[in-house]
């Protein structure tokens, strides 16, 4: 084949250090906006971006050349960096070491861009450990729960 084709779709989540409510909506949509900016200058397209006070949700779609870990590794870097140079108050502030990232198909981008925009409504259920074991097990993904 004379070229190559790839739909590289991921829903992201990862929270900040400690899940400490530190994301709060009077710069909330600054953030995500910031956020989608990074993934765009990585070559990538931010299809949804939406979380709670502790936690983030990305669904992205990368290019091939890109790692997944090069990719949060940058974002989340750039983005404790313009926090905390636009609000001093958040010199603190800091993500949470890991990630979660599963891939999505094409049929179900929509279906998960609703989950994303619904976080807030969500989390008045379930929480972040009961959400990301049940996405773990919902991708057959070994996990210690010790360290959820």
């Amino acid at each position: 084949m004379p070229q190559s084709y790839t739909n590289l779709l991921y829903h992201f989540i990862f929270s900040t250090k400690n899940r400490q409510p530190l994301i709060v909506p009077e710069y909330q949509d600054r953030l995500y906006d910031y956020m989608g900016g990074s993934v765009r200058r990585q070559g990538g397209i931010a299809l949804a971006i939406n979380g709670t006070a502790g936690q983030v949700h990305l669904l992205a779609k990368l290019r091939p050349d890109k790692s997944i870990s090069d990719v949060l590794r940058d974002l989340k870097a750039n983005a404790s960096g313009w926090l905390h140079e636009l609000f001093p108050t958040l010199r603190d502030f800091s993500w949470q070491n890991g990630y979660g990232a599963f891939t999505v198909s094409a049929s179900q981008v929509e279906r998960v861009k609703e989950y994303i925009a619904n976080q807030e409504e969500h989390h008045k259920r379930y929480s972040f450990r009961d959400e990301l074991i049940a996405l773990l097990k919902a991708n057959e993904i070994e996990f210690d729960e010790r360290y959820i």
